[in-house]
């Protein structure tokens, strides 16, 4: 495993497992597989509904708490001061936990107005020692200026749609420039046509490694943190596997050079779901 360490000095695996789609009821059985793979870093969410399950692999591993990275996050509809205080005792008892590494919210939902207020109430439970860490997901640069401007604690890192036909280069520069770490949801594209890209295809098959283990290879070298989900225990692994090899300085300037700033989710401006 590789460590990167957050703006707060805190460490993290930088590659870690999500959950997202995982009916709670597979999440026990998926997360156990991850730990003894030798994933650490758990990324879940109280909008997945599979907080249990996380919680229930976690108290019954044979690896220690301390040596888990555990995130989750507070829904649009949880937003404001109050109601995020409140959602995140909820989340802490579903998951059965003292404390979490790291929380998040999860959609800066602007047309609420909600995220700063949402924010000052991370950065109480920061400061109350409930979590280690706090940051946000998908938020712009507009956004992340807004947080930087009226907040005291600078996130540790933004979790954003990122894989080689969304590079979002500019957004990770202006994150960069504020030591506020890129973590990749999706960065396989979902095991869709970036798996198949003829580039990607190329490449894996010069290095003698899987096209997903090229493309998170490619996130690791570009100092992004990764979170890559399955429920396939053989897709588990052969994600963990990817700290044997390194790409080219060429090999990274060709998947650089594929992207086509597409989307699978929501633009951050349009999702107000709640």
């Amino acid at each position: 495993m590789e460590f990167v360490t957050l703006n707060n000095g805190l460490k993290m695996p930088q590659l870690g497992f999500g959950v997202w789609q995982v009916p709670d009821e597979q999440a026990a059985t998926a997360v156990t597989t991850a730990l003894e793979v030798g994933y650490r870093s758990i990324d879940t969410a109280m909008i997945y509904k599979n907080e249990k399950g996380v919680g229930q692999a976690i108290r019954n591993s044979s690896v220690p708490r301390e040596e888990m990275f555990i995130t989750t996050k507070v829904w649009n509809g949880d937003q404001g001061y109050k109601k995020t205080l409140r959602a995140f005792d909820e989340s802490l008892e579903r998951l059965g936990l003292d404390y979490v590494d790291l929380y998040l919210i999860h959609w800066p939902t602007p047309q609420f107005d909600e995220y700063v207020d949402t924010y000052k109430a991370l950065e109480k439970l920061y400061k109350d020692g409930r979590v280690k860490a706090i940051g946000v997901c998908n938020f712009e640069i507009e956004h992340l200026d807004r947080i930087l401007n009226e907040c005291d604690v600078k996130p540790v890192l933004n979790q954003i749609e990122c894989h080689p036909y969304l590079s979002q280069v500019e957004l990770k520069e202006f994150c960069a420039k504020h030591e506020i770490f890129v973590e990749a949801w999706s960065p396989l594209d979902q095991g869709g046509e970036v798996l198949r890209d003829e580039v990607i295809s190329k490449i894996a098959e010069s290095v003698g490694k899987t096209p997903a283990q090229v493309v998170l290879r490619w996130h690791l070298q570009n100092n992004t943190i990764v979170i890559p989900k399955s429920v396939t225990p053989s897709r588990i692994e052969e994600n963990f596997n990817v700290f044997d090899f390194q790409l080219t300085e060429d090999h990274m300037q060709q998947i650089h050079n594929i992207n086509r700033n597409r989307r699978r989710g929501s633009h951050p401006n349009e999702n107000n779901k709640r």
